[in-house]
């Protein structure tokens, strides 16, 4: 069970741990379902952040964002079970709940848009459904990547699990990139700014 480690952590020692959400095998890269681990890979390019860690259930590493002290993690539980290394992770490093934000794919929203909330329910998402199970709270910020709506007579897990076509991976690209300009914010507290820059963008 994951507990909180008071109020926050001294300021000056306050840590990230940024998730993003996926399937591990070749199977499912660059599925839709996996865009959380597409931002992760672009953090670790941008940010020089080796994510190769094995340990907690998942892959991570450790490294500094804007100044500030991140843990980016793909958990390897499989979608349904992130919560596990999430709370595996947080728990090891003593990062509470609101300074965990966690990256995942929304069928809701436009191929390449974003959506940043500070808090809110699992919105039948099973991956964040499992991350709010097990951290007892959903009290965490979120950045939720479209991937463009579900066509008609299409089995929903069949199209999760399916890739972009070319057109749609240009806007992903675009999409990837300002989450990594969002994350920027966020990980320096800035959640408001983030959202007024990038939702619905």
């Amino acid at each position: 069970m994951f507990r909180l480690f008071g109020k926050k952590q001294h300021e000056d020692k306050r840590m990230k741990l940024i998730v993003g959400l996926g399937n591990p095998t070749a199977k499912y890269d660059r599925t839709r379902h996996n865009v959380g681990f597409e931002v992760i890979d672009q953090l670790s390019k941008e940010y020089n952040i080796s994510v190769d860690t094995a340990k907690h259930k998942g892959l991570y590493g450790k490294g500094r964002i804007a100044s500030e002290t991140v843990i980016l993690l793909k958990p390897m539980t499989y979608m349904n079970l992130s919560g596990e290394s999430v709370v595996a992770v947080a728990n090891y490093f003593k990062i509470a709940a609101e300074d965990i934000i966690v990256i995942y794919d929304d069928i809701n929203l436009d191929v390449g848009r974003l959506r940043i909330r500070e808090k809110g329910s699992a919105g039948g998402h099973n991956g964040i459904k499992n991350i709010i199970a097990h951290l007892g709270t959903d009290a965490f910020p979120r950045i939720r990547v479209g991937v463009g709506m579900k066509p008609p007579r299409m089995d929903l897990a069949d199209y999760v699990l399916s890739h972009f076509t070319k057109e749609e991976q240009v806007m992903m690209e675009d999409g990837y990139a300002k989450a990594c300009k969002a994350l920027e914010l966020m990980v320096m507290d800035d959640v408001a700014r983030a959202m007024n820059d990038f939702n619905g963008k």
